[in-house]
């Protein structure tokens, strides 16, 4: 393998996971490359080390001359706001057809491909259903990638990811609000990873000797998202949020929301720990929430 700065490593969608795989990488001695049409993300990410190329995924002529050969590449762009097919990975696949392959691409999807479960364990062998137009996109994304790099003899490792969170990504204003809760006792169960996690198993994803996997990426301890909401609340020292039932919770909450509630499922993340070799550093929901008390503490 090359000298390790001398590996093309792009991140395609460098936000808040993006920045933080970039920092873990620069650590590595790796430098980064990434794409931007925002130029208060531009500036941004150039101040931190990030090489820059102002590329737009809604238009593929913008994507052609970037220089993503033998690339080791995190795609990490979510979807269009709408629609079942995710347009901006087929733009740049697309761009990737007449460059020598990338290497490896690295893509986050979502634990949401699998749709409602009633509240099973869910295996990397468990069907997918995606329910809504989010997920649909999601999984049209992982089938346009997959197709892609069987195709060019190239590698792919697939993250389906729960729900993120760390110090940058709580709900404190949503509670500082009044938000409404659905009842514990009733709250369908949901799974969280907290990005510090997920930005480690990022990297070990592309750095492995295996590829071609699909992994999901969860701490493998669910909960619920009102017990999510309630726990940050006390960890935080703010009022908890009312609890309400499922009549008031469809008057109460938002069409966002009540789509995250119509599904339950758990997420058994034993694989990508064994497979890759990773030791979550927040292997709870409690305990990412007290490493986010002290980091929020010390702002």
């Amino acid at each position: 393998m090359n000298n390790k700065k001398d590996i093309n490593t792009w991140i395609i969608g460098c936000g808040h996971i993006g920045v933080r795989v970039s920092q873990l990488l620069r650590q590595q001695n790796i430098k980064i490359s990434a794409t931007s049409h925002n130029e208060n993300s531009k500036q941004h990410l150039t101040s931190i080390g990030i090489r820059v190329f102002s590329a737009n995924l809604d238009e593929v002529s913008s994507l052609k001359n970037l220089p993503l050969q033998y690339a080791d590449i995190f795609y990490f762009a979510p979807p269009a706001a709408s629609g079942d097919t995710d347009q901006r990975i087929s733009h740049f696949l697309s761009a990737l057809e007449k460059k020598a392959p990338p290497r490896r691409i690295v893509y986050i999807s979502t634990t949401g491909v699998y749709g409602n479960q009633n509240g099973e364990w869910i295996t990397e062998k468990t069907p997918t259903a995606p329910h809504n137009a989010r997920s649909k996109r999601r999984l049209s994304a992982e089938i346009q990638i997959r197709d892609f790099c069987y195709r060019r003899k190239t590698q792919y490792m697939i993250l389906r990811v729960a729900g993120i969170y760390d110090t940058k990504k709580l709900p404190l204003e949503k509670i500082n609000a009044g938000v409404k809760v659905l009842k514990t006792d009733i709250a369908p169960a949901s799974n969280r990873i907290h990005a510090a996690d997920l930005a480690d198993i990022c990297i070990a994803a592309m750095q492995s000797t295996h590829s071609n996997e699909i992994f999901n990426i969860a701490d493998g301890n669910p909960s619920s998202i009102s017990d999510y909401f309630i726990q940050t609340a006390k960890i935080f020292k703010l009022t908890p949020p009312q609890e309400i039932n499922w009549e008031q919770a469809k008057k109460k909450l938002s069409p966002e929301m009540l789509s995250y509630l119509s599904e339950s499922k758990k997420i058994d993340a034993t694989y990508v720990q064994k497979k890759l070799g990773v030791a979550l550093q927040y292997p709870d929901l409690n305990s990412g929430l007290i490493a986010c008390k002290s980091e929020y503490d010390k702002q």
